[in-house]
């Protein structure tokens, strides 16, 4: 019987690579390791060139973003105005009144089908009170600093003094819509010492506030102010008002308006050789002066204005510095009570500290 012979394997030519298939556990290359062979590590003048680029380049955005926002802002505030004026001439005028609202509803449908809930009958509504408020176009000159949506609120303003007061004020101050719409319903123009002035001297120092941008103390300072927040019971001393107001002081500064900023308490002020103590000192950064308060309660008498005087005069030698204004006085602090009566927190008189 012959033996059977077996078939000889083949020499190997070559090993193949290990792979993870033959369950053989191979070291594994991160992804950061090939980026540190692929990139030289940096010097730290390399460093300090991507920092300055990177700024520099990020200017240069910032820039433009706000080119493109202002941009954007003024040719919607002028579209809008547009839209209203056409819909208000062809459509609202005394001729077609009859049928008016008819032919805004359905317009108001058709836009806000074709380009969206911008342009529906609600937003044309608010477009054609726009333009009625202002009908000279007077408003696209500012355009590219005041927000269309502010200008949409203050056009339900009637009166034309209020409305330019409100329009200047959020262009000067940057206040936003809901800014604007807290101040309009607790009634700021009423409460300014502007308001108290006769319309021609109102109008004066309103083209000055457009011309130059000049805030005057008439158009900053209110009467009175409003410290509900500081919840004083019925109550209280001229010493609970004074704590109350600096444990509140950002709300107090919010009321105070926008510039306001704190620089003392009971500052001494040296008369003849006797100390009087100021309650509160702030600074208008806007106006660029220095504002005193002095608080009372009760009314304010014709001594405690003369106090002030020698308040002001003293902060005018001795503390105002050349490049400012001189020091004005605020007017009284008042906070409203529940029943909507008011308590007076002017100026205190000042008597001599030893």
């Amino acid at each position: 019987m012959t033996p059977r012979k077996h078939a000889q394997r083949p020499p190997p030519t070559s090993q193949k690579p290990r792979t993870k298939a033959d369950g053989v556990s191979l070291p594994r290359r991160s992804r950061g390791d090939a980026i540190k062979k692929a990139t030289p590590a940096a010097l730290p003048e390399d460093e300090a060139t991507v920092a300055t680029l990177v700024r520099d380049v990020g200017a240069v955005i910032d820039v433009a973003r706000r080119q493109v926002a202002v941009t954007t802002n003024a040719t919607l505030t002028g579209l809008y105005w547009q839209i209203g004026r056409r819909v208000r001439t062809e459509v609202l005028d005394e001729r077609r009144a009859a049928y008016g609202e008819v032919i805004v509803s359905a317009v108001g449908r058709q836009l806000e089908a074709d380009y969206g809930r911008g342009f529906g009958e609600k937003s044309l509504r608010h477009m054609i009170r726009f333009a009625q408020a202002f009908p000279d176009g007077d408003c696209l000159r500012t355009a590219e600093t005041i927000v269309v949506t502010h200008f949409c609120s203050s056009s339900y303003i009637d009166d034309e003094l209020k409305r330019t007061f409100y329009a200047e004020m959020c262009r000067v101050e940057g206040w936003s819509r809901r800014a604007l719409t807290e101040r309009i319903d607790g009634m700021l123009f009423e409460r300014t010492a502007l308001s108290k002035k006769p319309d021609a001297l109102v109008r004066k120092e309103l083209a000055a506030l457009q011309d130059k941008s000049e805030l005057s103390p008439a158009l900053v300072f209110r009467d009175p102010y409003v410290l509900d927040f500081l919840e004083l019971a019925d109550a209280y001393s001229e010493k609970d008002l004074e704590t109350a107001i600096l444990r509140e002081m950002e709300h107090f500064l919010l009321e105070l308006g926008t510039g306001f900023a704190f620089v003392a308490r009971q500052k001494r002020i040296t008369l003849d050789g006797d100390d009087y103590y100021l309650d509160l000192l702030f600074f208008h950064r806007r106006m660029r002066r220095l504002v005193a308060v002095e608080l009372k309660i009760g009314d304010f008498k014709p001594a405690d204005s003369g106090q002030m005087q020698l308040y002001l005069s003293w902060l005018d030698r001795h503390e105002r510095q050349p490049f400012r204004a001189a020091p004005a006085r605020n007017h009284p602090l008042r906070r409203q009570e529940a029943r909507n009566s008011r308590v007076s927190g002017s100026r205190r008189t000042g008597h001599p500290r030893r």
